[in-house]
């Protein structure tokens, strides 16, 4: 996709969720090569996101990466990273809702034996919840006025594939998902002719991230999509030109 098609992010101020490692990676590399400033959060992982500053910031510089350890499941660390942006560079524009945790902590053997629902943790399932549909809330939430004050706004949430959502044992990270996704068009309901717009996007199918369990096998392994497939789409609806573009559901792979 051209320049000219995304749009210019030069100046804009993007937040990603989970932007240490697969596809927050990606997408914080993507928006800061397309002239982002990027604030790069994880609940965990300090020197994953700290590497990926380093590495941005020698090539995009220095004043234009910032990390922060973060749980999006915390009210007050979602209105710190959102107060750290605006003090940084005075103001957000873009919120990318990556920030998940899937299937292995539910078992690590999802993948060849699909866990049923009544057998995964009470506490396991609270937190997938808590972090995949609670968390995009929150952020939103702590971001949203401030989107609005200038008149523009982009927040993105990261989904899934519909079959992934209704797999057999992908409780409770397929419904987290389809929750996601009913978010999405609310929320681009709630916020429609305010010039903040609200869409989901997915790669598109099974991807090379820290949710693939270890034990996959290498054919299957090597039919996963690169993250890098979902940063196209990702760059032009983070631009002037999806103005308009909202309730929408984006997949990569398509």
């Amino acid at each position: 996709m051209s320049e000219a098609a995304q749009g210019s992010l030069k100046g804009r101020v993007a937040i990603v969720t989970g932007g240490g490692r697969g596809l927050g990676r990606a997408m914080s590399t993507g928006l800061a090569r397309a002239g982002a400033c990027v604030v790069i959060t994880a609940a965990r992982g300090r020197d994953e996101i700290e590497q990926v500053a380093a590495e941005l910031r020698a090539e995009c510089g220095e004043e234009r990466i910032l990390a922060v350890t973060a749980d999006v499941t915390r009210v007050a660390d979602c209105e710190r990273v959102v107060s750290a942006a605006l003090e940084r560079w005075q103001r957000v524009d873009i919120l990318v809702n990556n920030a998940g945790r899937g299937m292995k902590f539910v078992s690590e053997h999802f993948f060849t034996e699909p866990p049923r629902f009544w057998e995964v943790d009470p506490d396991v399932w609270r937190m997938i919840i808590d972090t995949n549909v609670n968390g995009p809330f929150l952020m939103a939430r702590a971001v949203v006025p401030h989107m609005l004050a200038a008149g523009w706004g982009r927040i993105i949430n990261i989904s899934m594939n519909h079959e992934t959502m209704r797999r057999q044992g992908f409780s409770p990270y397929g419904p987290s998902k389809a929750a996601l996704e009913s978010e999405t068009i609310i929320w681009a309901q709630d916020l429609g002719g305010t010039g903040v717009t609200v869409n989901a996007l997915l790669p598109g199918g099974a991807t090379r991230t820290g949710m693939i369990p270890a034990g996959m096998d290498e054919q299957t392994r090597a039919q996963l999509l690169d993250p890098g497939i979902i940063v196209p789409p990702l760059l032009w609806l983070a631009s002037t030109a999806a103005d308009g573009v909202t309730g929408r559901r984006i997949n990569a792979r398509l």
